[in-house]
């Protein structure tokens, strides 16, 4: 599989030309422009085009300007720093939703560890690297318990209480989520299979309820959940959640993928548009009159 994909052409689609032999330096460039260039969205949901977690099948998938969730990211990113002479493991996570939610890997995220890089600040070398957080982190963190600030975010690494010898990564308290804890041991993108169907699937699954498409850049963080598009990061300088707008006209939705995170979606026919423009509108509607007081 690996021999059939084309390095320059992801690097293209990074916005790099070239990268050189393994370093510190080049892992930081690498994942700062991935989640810069390839959203994380859940569209192919939305649009009723199945998808699998073959590292193959994302690769092309963002080689045609889109994105995807974990499972995509990751993988496909892990296929590329294995080609480009990276140490990468991949490794069972679990997103934690909410502090009332349970810690621990359950299945519904792929982490990234890097290994054989290390410096002053972290002499193992060992180096959590993830494309697939949505809203977290732009830049790599070392597998050293600390906190740490990026950009207008600060994040917590720690050992993980819920699995042991693995890892916990604490999200700033404006993220989208709580934390997530990943397994020490490696694992194959079969063992993402079955949480990925559900997720895709599942009339439970948020991905299922809520479309969303996710950019980290150096000041901040684009979310657009369902047709609410939030910016979180600087400003505002109070701290608070962020400035949101409801795109209301299906222009103004499918400009804002274009311009805010890239995706023009040239991969979907005018009636694939339209079924997701309606789709989205009667969730919006459902979501508004779920607020609405009884």
């Amino acid at each position: 599989m690996e021999r059939r994909l084309r390095v320059e052409d992801y690097l293209r689609r990074l916005g790099l030309r070239s990268s050189g032999p393994p370093s510190v330096e080049e892992l930081f460039r690498l994942q700062t422009a991935h989640v810069e260039r390839v959203p994380y969205e859940n569209l192919e949901i939305w649009l009723g085009r199945p998808t699998t977690v073959d590292p193959a099948e994302s690769w092309r998938r963002i080689m045609r300007g889109r994105g995807g969730y974990c499972f995509h990211l990751n993988g496909a990113f892990s296929v590329l720093l294995r080609l480009l002479g990276y140490a990468v493991s991949r490794h069972v996570g679990g997103v934690q939703g909410s502090a009332e939610a349970p810690a621990g890997a359950a299945g519904n995220h792929l982490a990234l560890t890097v290994s054989g890089l290390p410096t002053d600040a972290n002499p193992g070398g060992r180096w959590l690297v993830d494309a697939g957080l949505g809203d977290a982190i732009r830049e790599p963190l070392p597998l050293v318990e600390g906190v740490y600030r990026q950009g207008p975010f600060t994040y917590a690494m720690r050992r993980s209480e819920a699995e042991p010898g693995g890892w916990r990564f604490d999200h700033d308290h404006r993220g989208s989520f709580t934390g997530m804890d990943f397994r020490p041991d490696s694992a194959e993108m079969s063992a993402f299979e079955a949480k990925h169907e559900h997720l895709s699937t599942s009339p439970e699954s948020g991905f299922v309820r809520v479309a969303s498409v996710q950019r980290r850049d150096a000041a901040g963080v684009d979310l657009l959940r369902g047709l609410v598009l939030t910016r979180v990061g600087l400003p505002p300088a109070d701290g608070g959640p962020g400035t949101s707008v409801t795109l209301e006209r299906r222009e103004d939705y499918f400009a804002a993928l274009a311009d805010v995170y890239g995706m023009t979606l040239d991969d979907a026919s005018s009636a694939e548009k339209d079924a997701l423009w309606s789709r989205l509108l009667a969730a919006h509607e459902e979501w508004l009159a779920a607020r609405q007081p009884a």
